[in-house]
């Protein structure tokens, strides 16, 4: 049975007051439903499930509206931070898609790019954890399947038959059509600190590594600096594709040969960045896009041969605990895929998991170490101490595999920031004694 087609207008006017929608992460939001579904104001109950989103949407600062959200962002915070519904869903990428099926919206939603001559949209920058979701909508004579597409996206690739991602037009019950341009992401500039640290997480990374980039300005600048250094032979498994990921690719040190698992191709769950990057991904063979329950599959991380692990993080303890979405009490981000490709990386005998920051931040106008003796308090731990492998700061790395209690600490305390080893030491001097 043919969709509906409809202009977002329309599709928002098929919204009940009283309903539930679930879309996912970043680029998977549909934009100009969403801004269409700011032009009402006759909710009585609605309630938004999804991650990450990339407008500032009027619908969510509705009273009535209620926003569940698995990945905060900027906007999230601003939302937050005004007061209006937004609530943390806590869980990992891969834990979306178990969330989103007990939720069970009535309304499931996506982007994609139009239908092809063979009556298929194409799911573009994300495969993610909606997946199964978006199948049960459409198949489901009681809910809808709500499919954007928008011509300005770019036309990704799977790994058929056994993997795809793309929906057969028969299965969607509204089409909208759209033409606004993918969210482009903007690289901050990197400084001396950010190129500090990048150089020592290099030294790490050997020649025919399989690599994951996180999210954040320094995971990408490591990327852009392997793409420009003297190693190659690299293979890619990241849930998040980036312009440095593209940088790596383009330089021809990416060949993918030696990776053990997936061999041939670059793979990946969602891709956030540039026009270029999007631009670089239409109908591109040498990456994959595959559901996030594979991709960041701890045990399917472990196959890969030497897997280098790269993400970012905001503090961590003389124990080696990891705050990376949370701190006292802040929700800056999620834990995405963090702990996965954390977890994933320490298995392995020539794996290492790379947790990369700098070694102080100005809060309130005061210098502080972002290695503590203890979290402050209301923090929450993003990956427990005994996945954290190798430290780094621009004061060097802190290698924690094997090390005790009392030598992981002093470790530590060796790649803070000078004005603060002291104290740290001392602390560490009490620690594993009890």
């Amino acid at each position: 049975m043919a969709p509906q087609i409809c202009s977002p207008a329309e599709a928002a006017a098929l919204v009940r007051p009283r309903d539930t929608i679930g879309f996912g992460l970043g680029p998977a939001n549909p934009d100009a439903l969403l801004t269409a579904l700011g032009t009402r104001d006759d909710w009585e109950d609605l309630t938004l499930g999804g991650a990450l989103v990339l407008g500032y949407y009027m619908v969510l600062t509705h009273p009535k509206v209620s926003y569940r959200c698995g990945f905060f962002g900027p906007t999230e915070r601003v939302l937050l931070g005004q007061g209006y519904n937004v609530e943390l869903v806590p869980g990992g990428f891969r834990q979306f898609a178990p969330i989103l099926r007990r939720f069970a919206p009535r309304i499931m939603t996506a982007v994609a790019t139009p239908p092809d001559k063979d009556g298929n949209v194409n799911l573009s920058l994300h495969m993610g954890a909606s997946y199964k979701e978006l199948m049960r909508a459409g198949r489901d004579p009681d809910r809808l399947l709500v499919v954007e597409v928008n011509p300005n996206f770019p036309r990704t690739r799977s790994l058929p038959p056994e993997y795809t991602n793309t929906l057969s037009v028969d299965l969607i019950d509204v089409l909208v059509e759209a033409d606004g341009q993918p969210y482009a992401l903007s690289e901050a500039p990197p400084d001396e600190i950010d190129h500090a640290i990048a150089d020592v997480a290099c030294t790490f990374v050997p020649d025919g590594a399989t690599l994951q980039i996180g999210i954040g300005a320094i995971p990408n600048i490591v990327a852009h600096q392997l793409a420009t250094g003297a190693g190659g032979g690299y293979g890619i498994h990241s849930e998040m594709f980036t312009d440095g990921l593209m940088a790596l690719h383009q330089s021809g040190k990416v060949t993918n040969t030696a990776k053990g698992v997936f061999g041939g191709v670059s793979l990946t769950t969602f891709a956030l960045g540039s026009s270029e990057l999007y631009a670089w991904l239409d109908d591109n063979a040498e990456v994959a896009f595959l559901p996030v329950d594979v991709v960041n599959d701890p045990t399917i991380i472990a196959s890969n041969r030497s897997f280098i692990s790269v993400n970012g993080a905001l503090s961590l303890d003389l124990y080696g605990q990891v705050a990376a979405d949370n701190i006292g009490g802040h929700q800056i981000s999620g834990v995405g895929g963090h702990e996965d490709f954390v977890a994933g990386a320490g298995l392995g005998d020539d794996d290492h998991s790379l947790i990369c920051l700098r070694s102080t931040a100005t809060v309130n106008g005061e210098l502080r170490s972002r290695i503590v003796a203890a979290l402050p308090e209301g923090s929450v731990v993003s990956t427990p101490r005994h996945h954290t492998g190798v430290v780094i700061t621009e004061h060097g790395a802190a290698d924690l595999y094997g090390l005790t209690v009392r030598e992981r600490a002093y470790a530590l305390a060796e790649i803070a920031a000078p004005q603060f080893r002291a104290d740290l030491k001392s602390a560490a001097s009490t620690l594993g004694r009890h």
